[in-house]
This record gives C-alpha cells, sequence and structure tokens, in this order.
C-alpha cells in the first residue's frame, strides 16, 4: 500500500470517531467494563472475518509485545472513554478526551531526534484553557471537576502514548488487530463481573450504540488508524484529527445528548487551535 493510499485509509477512522461520542451516549446503561467486552468482541470478528475473506488469517496472529501495547491503548483508552462519558456530561468528557492529538504532537517532540518547543508548550497551554474551560464550576454545568473529567484526561494521555508508541511495531500486520481484541474482551468481561451488574435486557437504542461502537468507531477505526499511523503521513493525520473534536461534539448536540452553548463551541475552538499551534512549523522559502 503506497502512503497515499494509508493516509486516506487512516482518515476513515477520523470520521468514524466523529460517532464515538454518540454511540457511547447511545448506549446509556451499560456499564463500562461490559461495554468494552462487547463492542471488543464485535470488533474483533469483524476485523477477523474481512481478514478472512481476503484470505489473510496467517497475518492475524500479535506479537507478544504488540498484544501487550493493546491490552494498554485499545483496551485502556477505550474503558476509560466509557467510563468517563458515563460519569461526565458527554460532551465534556468527549473534549477533554480529544486532547489527545495534542499530546500526540508532545510525545513525538520528546522522542529521540525530537525536540520541545516553544510553539508546543503554547499549544498545551491553549489545550488546558480549553479544559479548564470545561470544568470550570462557574462557566460550566456548575458540577465543577468529577471523576469523569480525570477518566477522560487519563484516556487521552493514554491514546495519545499508544498512538506514537505503535509507530516502533510497523512491521506487526493490523490484521492482527483482531485477535488483540478478542483477548483484551477477556479482561474486560473479568473486571465486569467483578465489580459490575450484567446487562442484557437493552433497549434498541443501546443495542444500536453498542453495535455503532463494535462495527464502526471501535472495530474498523482501529484498523484503518493503524494502518495510516505505520504505512502513512503521520503529521498529515495528525493535523486532520483536531476536526474530530468538533465534529462529535456537532453530532451530540444535534442527536439531542448535549445542549448547544458558547461554552461548549469556545472549548471545542481553543483545543483545535491550540493543536494547530502546536504542530504548525514555519517552513524554508
Amino acid at each position: 500500500m503506497s502512503s497515499r493510499s494509508a493516509t486516506l485509509t487512516g482518515f476513515i477512522a477520523i470520521l468514524l470517531w466523529s460517532t464515538l461520542a454518540l454511540f457511547a451516549a447511545m448506549s446509556g446503561r451499560v456499564p463500562p467494563f461490559q461495554l468494552v467486552g462487547m463492542t471488543f468482541v464485535i470488533g474483533g470478528l469483524l476485523i477477523l472475518t474481512i481478514a478472512a475473506a481476503r484470505g489473510e488469517l496467517r497475518r492475524v496472529m500479535p506479537t507478544p509485545a504488540s498484544f501487550a501495547l493493546g491490552l494498554y491503548g485499545p483496551f485502556g483508552d477505550t474503558a476509560l472513554y466509557y467510563a468517563a462519558m458515563k460519569t461526565a456530561p458527554a460532551a465534556e468528557a468527549n473534549l477533554i478526551h480529544y486532547l489527545w492529538p495534542l499530546l500526540i504532537v508532545l510525545f513525538a517532540a520528546l522522542l529521540p531526534g525530537g525536540r520541545l518547543k516553544p510553539r508546543h508548550l503554547i499549544g498545551a497551554l491553549i489545550g488546558l484553557a480549553a479544559t479548564a474551560l470545561l470544568i470550570s464550576g462557574g462557566l460550566g454545568t456548575g458540577g465543577g471537576i468529577s471523576l469523569g473529567h480525570g477518566l477522560a484526561a487519563l484516556g487521552a494521555f493514554v491514546w495519545a502514548s499508544y498512538s506514537v508508541l505503535s509507530r516502533r511495531f510497523s512491521t506487526v500486520p493490523s490484521e492482527s488487530l483482531s485477535i488483540t481484541m478478542l483477548g483484551c474482551a477477556i479482561p474486560a468481561f473479568a473486571c465486569h463481573f467483578v465489580f459490575e451488574t450484567t446487562l442484557w435486557s437493552l433497549t434498541s437504542v443501546e443495542w444500536g450504540g453498542v453495535l455503532g461502537l463494535g462495527l464502526g468507531a471501535i472495530g474498523l477505526a482501529f484498523v484503518v488508524w493503524d494502518i495510516g499511523m505505520k504505512k502513512g503521513d503521520v503529521a498529515l493525520l495528525g493535523v486532520a484529527s483536531y476536526a474530530a473534536p468538533v465534529l462529535s461534539t456537532i453530532i451530540l448536540v444535534i442527536a439531542g445528548y448535549a445542549p448547544a452553548s458558547w461554552l461548549l463551541a469556545a472549548s471545542c475552538l481553543l483545543i483545535v487551535v491550540g493543536a494547530l499551534v502546536a504542530s504548525w512549523e514555519r517552513r524554508p522559502a
């Protein structure tokens, strides 16, 4: 696959992630760990089916290191995101979680050969200002900082660090995420049975949210993002990903899961501006 094709493939993940908040909100009463297990089983089976249809089953086995990274990244971030969406206002948790593009820029600058520049720090401060604006008791919903806000921020850190570390596994086939996701569903269900009460009597809307997550925003999105990060233009994908918080917030408002307000608009704009400032680099004439 050419770099251009891989980059276009990575764009699909950004579009799918714009529906992540909506489907997570639609999942309603489903406990977080149960939701992780269900969506990872659906996503893993989807990727496995696609690999089988293409005759690529020989490529589905992950290495021990890539499996461990998947347990840390996709599993850890998804569990934190679902929990955040169920313990904080959906739009606020979603926007805080979308600090991960900015964190990717910061982490990449700290890699060997990289250098932390003033624009990185300025972008980070703008992103922090957006987060403070969202969770401030005087300007926000009045609830101040909640557990959900902290979980969303931690999820952003996990996903950003996972994305940067995944560059070291460029030789591992993206199809191997099928086995990784199915394997990660086991600790998810284990945690569910220990800490949560199982809920199977779901409404049609809740089932729609579960299927939407498993087939799109979790299953297919993880694979196409992995292809884009390993074979495509990482910088271009990073810049394009700044559109995800805008699209996802707009979808939440249109669907009625979040009220339209100047606060959401201003916070969304600040996050995008902060990420663009951090990634901007002046090129020689």
